[in-house]
């Protein structure tokens, strides 16, 4: 379990408030509102420009803090002792907080702009039945996100000079999924930051239960599949058959 210290802290706080600044702004630029906003939004704009910005904060700052930037992928590393307990709570404190200071840059800058689409706030699109599938999207696409993240980074095997790549370029796709359901949020503390800022919460359990489910379920299959599997002798690794 490796110590963490200020610069790493420091590093959580400043990489979420890059990335919640940068999300939260292109959602008020791209994303249109009404009854047929989904129609008229650009999530291919939104979901690129987010796994970049995700991509860009990784590569950036994972050799000091690991590159969270998201409790969910903090509570994964803690559930598997990758990181210490108080270590979690203070990453997660500094997400909260940089999360926080990047929305109220965007409301700053954006005022007018961002009263529509609430700063980038999360909220149940009327697309869905309501909020338990709202946290059925969050759930699979943080599962799918931190899945990543656990195998790129914390197996023996994980490809760590692509590992900013891989989850940055996972982003892109749950985004522009999920982005017309949820506003795919797939972090508590990019929830958390517009939902305060602009005090619209929408719904407020699907993007905290959720992401707990997505995340807890991502560690069971990364302990028990992915690092069960690559464990083995390669011999006795399942291969393509001879006959494809």
């Amino acid at each position: 379990m490796q110590e963490r210290g200020l610069s790493a802290y420091l590093a959580e706080l400043i990489g979420t408030f890059l990335l919640v600044f940068f999300i939260t702004s292109v959602v008020v630029l791209f994303v249109s509102t009404g009854s047929q906003a989904q129609f008229g939004s650009d999530y291919a704009v939104v979901g690129f420009v987010e796994g970049l910005v995700l991509f860009a904060v990784i590569a950036t700052f994972w050799a000091v803090s690991g590159g969270h930037f998201n409790p969910a992928v903090t509570l994964a590393a803690a559930t598997l002792r990758k990181i210490s307990p108080l270590d979690a709570v203070i990453y997660i404190l500094a997400q909260l907080s940089g999360a926080v200071l990047g929305a109220l840059l965007t409301k700053g800058l954006l005022l007018d702009e961002g009263r529509a689409t609430n700063y980038g706030a999360g909220e149940i699109s009327g697309l869905l039945s309501g909020n338990f599938a709202g946290a059925v999207v969050e759930a699979i696409g943080v599962f799918v996100l931190v899945l990543v993240v656990l195998t790129v980074f914390f197996s023996e095997k994980g490809k760590k000079d692509w590992a900013p790549l891989a989850v940055g370029f996972t982003f892109v796709f749950l985004v522009m999924v999920a982005g017309p359901l949820t506003v795919a949020c797939l972090n508590p503390a990019r929830w958390f930051g517009p939902a305060l800022v602009a005090n619209e919460w929408g719904g407020v359990w699907p993007y905290l239960v959720g992401p707990i489910v997505g995340s807890l379920l991502a560690v069971g299959v990364f302990r028990f599949v992915i690092e069960a599997g690559s464990g083995r002798p390669a011999a006795a690794r399942p291969g393509p058959s001879s006959s494809s």
